[in-house]
């Protein structure tokens, strides 16, 4: 019978031991650090206390913890204890071994860093990128503390060598502040109780040695020549040999502070959504062993303050995710919430941890609706807390991640596509920095999160209906031949970590190979939100064109093809029928008192984008000049992205046409330059507004600068805002384009690439929209606060169909009836013109034919057929009185 025990608020990997220092007739308690990894488990995640980097490459066994590789800098930083660097002294102490005799005869080294530091003052920034001060011992048999020289390795110790060879040995590390913001360390080896090395080092900045301690196993190569060629880096040269091992760390003294809030996992974070009375959660999990409980249970509090049992989930397999489906969940008031897991400590002996969260009510009472959007999620700003903290200001009812949640590059360490067990970890480890920036939104806002081409480690994806890609030439050619380049189990995989929480759905049938799909609705607070898959079913530019063309990762290389006429084909398919369909019977349901109609996309309906007139294709974008402000570049054109949604236009048409029959707007990420636009079909603003969002944080920093100016431009007003042909053809009124352009804030890399999120206000009552794109380091809250230039924007729902009217039915007086819905139907075709919950007594339907028209109402179930209406050339007094 396996034991369980409570989980206190410290840390239950770590052991805290209480040491009394008596001096100068004073005792003080100091809290020690000493690892506790359990001797019976054998599993990937070392534990709620330590982040790994990266994940794959270390495990814990045998009461151990093993570096799985001989290569550059693999740590494991202790997230729940910090050197303070106030005056005083603490020291750190570890057993090591190696694994492999053979690592003897690389440059390599072990032992400590202190001190991790990164960028932005946040111990989850410290341990995924912080570095600090070294000191360890080589393989070489030599002790060294700093930066590790060639000299290090220029002679070996022998001794040490013969004993690393048998035994193990234990290093230490005193460090010692002596005031005046000096520090002194002394790094020693010891061997059966015996020093048989030391070294020290002084003059040291106590502020140097202040922050996260970690263990380091680094077989040094060099480092890559920027952050471009990291994040396209496969990491495919990775020693496969294990190095060293380690145990019985332990830390302590009077600077060395406890931070058992820190801890992580092991139920790292959850996503939700709430939709006609079914809520769905998933629980994401770390990889723990398979001896251990592989269930998570959810309770809910009840209305006499318990904690209730509702529900009990597997973890799957390769996801690491547990999801619940519960039904007829209440729906009218908040509700909190707690996830829970037994977590194996050893000895058959378990720890039960809680997370916990609450379950908003739907908000179909409030008067405003608030969506915050996000795309581009790299780890450039990580972990975004200064993001995190100003999206809450705007109070959003439900958050939206429109992909790219990760790239390849996040983390470091590049990225791994084979096999499919390592492949799989490193991708989750991305994922959980994800959960580790936002769960503290995500434990209580609903939450839609669908991936994009780099969720799934491609630079663009034409899913072709979930072919597979052919494994011949270079990224871009894989790519090119459509279809996904990973396996479909772990395409899969990365589908369960981001939706398996949304609604069922539509027809869940698999595309081919078996991927999954997940294109649904969400009815919120009276939005109906549409989620399609923008990649899955799109066809692939080269597959679709003939080879003159030259097509390079969707781009036309050969300049005679480069026509917008001649990329308007047919055949070329954008969503797929399967997803049309979908939309078409979605526009025209307005049940549940639905009022508002959303389109939640991975990307834009148009491309908003320009690039020089000598460029070929956007691989230019990340060397481009950032601009200052008031600057305008003089030969920009308009882009042929066929990553876009621009292309294929036929199908772009065809989406927009269902769209504006519901007046639904569209709100989209991936471009990396926030913009919002009204699309047009046959003129400009005849169908719907878009708002597509800002990077979070930008590699890839796009710009518009059309150089012609828009058609209806005026002297003094922008060129690049106003009526413009997009690349293919399209017509997008531009309002407001987010370009980047120097800030003077550091670091130049996250603040002048124009980051930021998207924030959407619906008004039930006005149907007044506003769309609006923030710089990420804005505070809304400030009385001076502004947005990006541009911003907001202000619309009517109406202004969605701002088709010009060709005639008019007559006006639609209620009685006894509120917020009717009304559907023009075209008698000569039996198609819907357009759908819509009205707000006021009156409505006046128009027309974009003369002819014969049904129209029908309902409200509450019930529905009303007027038929054989005829339409008027020109709107009079004539009126139709309904009471339902």
């Amino acid at each position: 019978m396996k034991k369980v025990l409570s989980l206190l608020p410290a840390i239950f990997t770590s052991v805290f031991i209480v040491v009394f220092f008596i001096g100068c007739q004073q005792q003080k308690s100091v809290d020690i650090y000493q690892s506790s990894w359990p001797e019976d488990i054998h599993r990937t995640w070392i534990g709620p206390d330590y982040w790994s980097n990266p994940l794959e490459d270390w495990e814990i066994a045998n009461g151990r913890l093993n570096c799985l590789v001989s290569d550059y800098n693999r740590n494991v930083s202790l997230l729940t204890w910090e050197n303070s660097g106030n005056p005083g002294s603490f020291s750190i102490s570890v057993q090591l071994g190696i694994s492999n005799q053979d690592i003897l005869s690389k440059k390599g080294w072990a032992g400590f860093c202190i001190g991790k530091k990164g960028r932005f003052g946040d111990y989850r920034d410290d341990a995924v990128h912080g570095a600090g001060i070294n000191a360890g011992l080589t393989t070489t048999g030599n002790l060294f503390i700093g930066k590790v020289q060639a000299t290090d390795f220029s002679k070996s110790n022998e001794p040490v060598i013969s004993l690393l060879k048998s035994d193990p040995v234990t290093l230490k590390l005193n460090i010692e502040n002596i005031g005046n913001d000096q520090s002194v360390l002394k790094l020693s080896l010891w061997s059966k109780g015996s020093v048989i090395d030391s070294l020290h080092k002084s003059g040291i900045s106590s502020q140097d040695v202040q922050g996260l301690i970690a263990l380091v196993a680094d077989f040094p190569r060099p480092s890559l020549r920027d952050e471009f060629e990291a994040y396209l880096t496969i990491n495919a040269t990775k020693k496969e040999i294990p190095s060293f091992w380690f145990s019985q760390w332990q830390a302590g003294g009077p600077t060395f502070i406890p931070h058992p809030d820190r801890k992580f996992g092991p139920i790292l974070f959850a996503q939700y959504t709430l939709s006609k009375g079914i809520m769905k959660m998933t629980a994401q999990m770390p990889p723990v062993s398979r001896a251990e409980s592989q269930e998570v249970t959810l309770e809910k509090k009840n209305d006499s303050g318990n904690w209730e049992h509702i529900g009990t989930a597997k973890i799957d397999s390769l996801s690491r995710t547990a999801t619940f489906r519960i039904t007829g969940w209440n729906d009218k008031q908040d509700i909190p919430y707690r996830l829970s897991y037994d977590l194996s400590v050893g000895s058959n002996q378990h720890l039960k941890d809680y997370f916990e969260g609450t379950v908003r009510k739907d908000p179909i009472d409030k008067k405003e609706i608030v969506v915050a959007g996000f795309t581009g999620n790299n780890d450039l700003g990580f972990p975004n807390d200064e993001l995190v903290k100003y999206v809450q200001e705007h109070h959003p009812d439900i958050l939206f991640f429109s992909g790219d949640q990760i790239y390849e590059s996040v983390g470091g360490y590049g990225y791994i596509t084979a096999p499919l067990k390592k492949s799989v970890l490193d991708y989750l480890r991305k994922w959980y920095l994800y959960g580790w920036e936002y769960r503290n939104m995500l434990r209580n806002i609903p939450t839609v999160s669908i991936p994009d081409d780099h969720d799934v480690y491609q630079g663009n994806i034409w899913g072709a209906g979930g072919k597979k890609a052919s494994k011949e030439g270079d990224r871009a050619d894989q790519q090119d031949s459509g279809g996904y380049t990973q396996p479909p189990e772990w395409v899969n995989m990365v589908q369960r970590t981001q939706t398996s929480h949304l609604p069922d759905p539509y027809d869940p049938t698999p595309v081919l190979q078996g991927i999954d799909v997940y294109y649904t609705d969400l009815l919120y607070g009276g939005v109906s939100f549409a989620i399609i898959e923008d990649r899955k079913f799109k066809s692939a530019p080269r597959q679709i064109f003939p080879k003159a063309y030259e097509i390079k990762d969707g781009w036309v290389e050969n300049s005679k093809y480069r026509d917008p006429k001649l990329l308007n084909v047919k055949g070329a398919h954008l969503l797929g029928e399967r997803q049309m369909n979908f939309l078409e019977n979605w526009i025209d349901d307005w049940n549940d008192g639905t009022w508002m109609k959303v389109l939640l996309s991975q990307t834009l309906l148009s491309t908003v984008a320009t690039l020089p007139d000598s460029a070929i294709s956007d691989v230019v974008v990340p060397r481009l000049r950032i601009s200052n402000k008031g600057d305008y570049p003089d030969n920009d054109i308009p882009t042929l992205d066929m990553d876009s949604n621009g292309w294929p236009k036929a199908e772009r048409d065809r989406v927009l046409r269902i769209l504006r029959k519901g007046f639904a707007i569209h709100i989209s990420g991936d471009q990396h330059l926030g913009s919002t636009v009204q699309y047009g079909i046959d003129s400009w603003g005849d169908a719907s507004f878009a708002l597509c969002v800002p990077s979070v944080s930008n590699y890839f920093p796009r710009r518009w600068f059309p150089r012609s100016g828009p058609i209806d431009w005026q002297p003094g007003t922008p060129k690049n805002i106003g009526k413009f042909f997009d690349g293919f053809g399209n017509r997008i009124t531009v309002y407001a384009v987010a370009n980047p352009y120097y800030t003077g804030k550091k670091p130049s890399s996250l603040y002048d690439r124009a980051a930021g999120y998207g924030i959407v206000k619906m008004n039930k009552e006005t149907r007044e929209i506003t769309m609006t794109n923030w710089p990420r380091q804005v505070d809304p809250d400030k009385p001076d606060a502004h947005p990006y230039e541009g911003w907001p924007v202000e619309f009517n729902q109406l202004d969605n169909y701002n088709r010009k009217a060709v005639a008019w039915l007559p006006t639609l007086k209620f009685k006894n009836t509120i917020n009717p819905v009304v559907q023009i139907i075209n008698e000569k075709n039996d198609d819907l013109v357009y759908v819509l919950r009205i707000t006021d007594s009156e409505f006046s339907p128009k027309v974009f034919e003369n002819g014969l028209y049904t129209i029908r109402i309902s409200k509450n179930g019930k529905t009303k057929d007027l038929t054989r209406i005829q339409s008027f050339t020109q709107k009079d007094s004539t009126y139709l009185e309904i009471d339902m």
